[in-house]
């Protein structure tokens, strides 16, 4: 099975401690974010797995290799000239799903308890195009889905700003959900992104398909999420492994 990790981000919000390395190789319980997720994708069953860089991409290319990389298959798309976002970062990779299964996309720093066996059957025997793992944990942001868990549209309840291809969504209608940062797509999927420039997000890009192509949302039962994004939750990741 194939995957992508996120791992081209600059990390802003994790300063200092990315002034020196990348966010995927800040350690937590003393291993790096990157091989968390590396390990946890591998227990699963996912055996070739290409990682977007960026921002200090030669050390996570070197970090890899000093783990033989983890005795798998595992590439690199690189980003070093521009940035290209989570949309345009598949995009660029997308040559790499080229077997014609589903293949999974996990930021490099979420860490959580999800079963990967159990997200990955659920795709197979729903067939969405995607599926995005999602939870009720409190945010700003959220993925508006109907009644059939069908994603409909957007929310920002700071600034009130909605994005949706229904022109009279009303979202106190549906069911607010937060993105974990975990998805799942099936490779013919990507051909909508011909259409789309070099560097997009794939929220934007699930939003403006929402009203023609099935996509749901997974959550599983007692699920627990924690984003390293930020410098005040290294501790709670800490307590994570604990």
């Amino acid at each position: 099975m194939k995957a992508m990790i996120f791992a081209a981000g600059l990390g802003t919000r994790l300063k200092p401690l990315t002034d020196v390395m990348p966010k995927a190789l800040v350690p937590i319980a003393g291993i790096p974010l990157l091989q968390h997720v590396i390990e946890k994708l591998k227990s699963a069953g996912f055996d070739e797995i290409i990682i977007n860089i960026h921002h200090f991409g030669q050390q996570i290319i070197d970090f890899v290799e000093s783990k033989n990389s983890f005795d798998i298959r595992i590439e690199f798309s690189d980003e070093s000239d521009k940035l290209l976002d989570t949309g345009g970062g598949i995009k660029k990779a997308s040559w790499f799903f080229d077997d014609s299964k589903p293949f999974l996309v996990h930021n490099v720093d979420i860490l959580s308890n999800i079963n990967l066996n159990e997200l990955y059957l659920y795709h197979l025997k729903n067939n969405p195009e995607a599926t995005l793992v999602c939870s009720e944990r409190q945010t700003t942001r959220y993925l508006l889905f109907d009644q059939n868990n069908q994603l409909n549209g957007w929310i920002n309840e700071k600034s009130g700003e909605t994005k949706s291809p229904f022109p009279n969504l009303q979202p106190q209608d549906y069911i607010k959900l937060a993105f974990s940062g975990i998805h799942i797509l099936n490779p013919s999927f990507i051909r909508y992104m011909e259409d789309f420039p070099e560097q997009f997000s794939i929220i934007d890009f699930y939003l403006s398909l929402c009203d023609k192509e099935k996509l749901t949302y997974f959550t599983p039962n007692n699920l627990k999420i924690i984003d390293v994004g930020k410098l005040n939750s290294l501790e709670k990741a800490e307590m994570f492994f604990k």
